[in-house]
């Protein structure tokens, strides 16, 4: 590499250093270390090589590492203290020089890799500034265009990137088309092969519901009313608890809205998935009665730490646990992991209490 090759390399440096921020110094010292691994694959030496860019005169240094000895024993790596006085006449024992080698036709060598490590280095900065500005926007709800969709995995352009959908996060009565605008909640952002940044995304998390109260609700936005919890079966149903210390604030209403029209735009934006609005309460026993709805519930008996038996009318026992146990289940989740709620009739309760009393008659006559 010429000379004047090296400095408008130099100066494009400092270019990409003010446009991309990708540091000078850094550049420098990545160009250094691969014409080191260059001159030695090149040529075949094992020295102790160093290489330096002047940037001033943009010169291009190859020099040999020698440590200073008595009397050279290993030329490669060694040079003699009377070697070395002409060198730098302050060199003791012990010491090491930088003895200048050149090499023929490294320059052109050296250009070839000053051009592979900068393409390189912009590509690191670049994949490094999408993971950072998409790491950011974890947690958030983005917009994109199905590029590929089949059973394992669904593939958006989000713009910079590309975002993946696994089957899990998919929504099983959800079908998704080639070229289709899609919502998405980005559940993380990982850096996969080479470096290169990926986005997964879902439609199924609870998160995906909590994220559409906020854009959907200007209450919850503002922080006036808060989603305490949401548990979802994705595609079927879903229940999220809001609460507001206003007492002036209902939080259910303002969610639902008038008519229902606030809800119905996350119903439509869900392909017709049910919402349960509940309020939220600090005692477990009025929460878990608003958990069950559309259930209606007689009594809660909190029997001890996350464990519940609720009674509801006998009308009400296959709607209160729901369709293979869902309306129990997604009450359970609002509450926390770890509640277990056990329901039963009214029917079933009297039956029950019967049955412990019979037992009670017949232990205190014996």
């Amino acid at each position: 590499m010429k000379a004047s090759e090296c400095k408008e390399l130099l100066k494009a440096m400092d270019e990409l250093e003010k446009e991309k921020g990708i540091s000078k110094e850094y550049l420098l010292e990545s160009l250094e270390t691969s014409l080191v691994t260059a001159y030695k694959r090149n040529y075949d030496s094992a020295d102790n090589v160093k290489v330096t860019i002047n940037e001033k005169s943009g010169q291009i240094g190859v020099y040999a590492v020698k440590t200073v000895v008595k009397a050279a024993q290993d030329s490669k790596l060694e040079i003699s203290l009377e070697d070395a006085k002409k060198i730098s006449k302050k060199v003791k024992l012990g010491d090491t020089v930088d003895v200048e080698i050149i090499p023929k036709n490294f320059g052109r060598i050296a250009a070839q890799t000053a051009k592979q490590v900068v393409i390189q280095k912009i590509r690191e900065a670049e994949r490094e500034f999408v993971y950072s500005e998409f790491t950011e926007r974890k947690g958030e709800i983005l917009t994109g265009i199905i590029q590929k969709a089949d059973s394992n995995v669904v593939v958006v352009d989000l713009g910079k990137l590309e975002g993946i959908m696994p089957q899990k996060e998919q929504v099983p009565t959800e079908s998704y088309k080639v070229n289709d605008k899609i919502k998405a909640y980005v559940v993380d952002v990982t850096k996969g092969i080479k470096g290169n940044p990926q986005v997964i995304i879902s439609r199924s998390h609870p998160d995906f519901v909590r994220k559409l109260f906020e854009l959907e609700i200007p209450e919850i936005y503002e922080g006036v009313i808060e989603i305490k919890s949401v548990s979802r079966d994705a595609g079927s149903r879903s229940k999220v608890a809001v609460y507001s210390p206003n007492e002036n604030i209902d939080p259910v209403g303002s969610c639902v809205g008038q008519k229902g029209l606030r809800i119905q735009n996350i119903i439509t934006e869900l392909h017709g998935e049910k919402i349960d609005v509940i309020e939220w309460n600090e005692d477990p026993a009025i929460f878990i009665s608003a958990a069950l709805l559309p259930a209606q519930v007689l009594a809660v008996d909190v029997k001890d730490e996350k464990e519940a038996q609720v009674i509801v009318p006998d009308n009400q026992l296959s709607l209160a646990i729901g369709k293979s146990g869902q309306n129990a289940r997604l009450a359970a989740r609002l509450l926390g992991n770890g509640w277990k709620i056990d329901i039963k009739s009214e029917s079933q309760f009297r039956k029950l209490l019967e049955e412990m009393q019979n037992k009670q008659d017949e232990e205190d006559e014996e």
